[in-house]
């Protein structure tokens, strides 16, 4: 799997985050560093969310982080052994490896987001039976906002935003 990610956005954010931020295993900067310091093992690299689904993921935590401090999955078997995923990581230097990071307001971070990429065996979320009573339940709350945005710009007599929220009612009324 070719990464959308460059080899040197990755190096810049894992120098990033290992300035920023304190890991709860040491072995997990002795990690992200190998990586930095290898180019062809870089190219494999891929920042995701849930590594547990993925081949070959690891997991890494902060001290602000509630998550556990570092697992290693491969092939469905998991480990806390970090000198295995070490191992692993030197042995099979052209197989993807998915990195999960664990820390405080991870996904509010540009930094982060400019590197995360879709974890391609992340699995699809199946609401079934909900599903409908979902859909439902979120257009009534949209309807609802629409007639409370119509009432606010009838009495603050604003007519384009009275237009505007009676065109999206009628929209929502039409898609129901």
């Amino acid at each position: 799997m070719e990464s959308p990610v460059s080899t040197h956005d990755k190096k810049s954010f894992i120098y990033w985050f290992l300035t920023n931020y304190h890991l709860k295993r040491r072995e997990s900067t002795w990690i992200l560093k190998y990586l930095i310091h290898h180019q062809e093992l870089l190219k494999n690299v891929h920042f995701v969310e849930y590594a547990k689904y993925c081949p070959r993921g690891i997991m890494i935590s902060t001290h602000c982080a509630e998550e556990a401090a570092f697992c290693f999955y491969k092939n469905h078997l998991v480990t806390t052994d970090a000198d295995k995923t070490f191992h692993d990581i030197r042995l099979n230097k052209e197989d993807p490896i998915y990195i999960q990071l664990n820390f405080k307001n991870a996904y509010q971070n540009a930094f982060y987001a400019a590197v995360l990429e879709k974890n391609p065996y992340e699995p699809v979320q199946d609401y079934g039976e909900y599903a409908a009573e979902t859909e439902a339940l979120l257009n009534k709350m949209k309807i609802d906002a629409c007639y409370k945005h119509i009432d606010m710009a009838l009495k603050n007599n604003e007519r384009e935003m009275f237009y505007y929220w009676s065109h999206e009612l009628n929209q929502l009324l039409k898609e129901s």
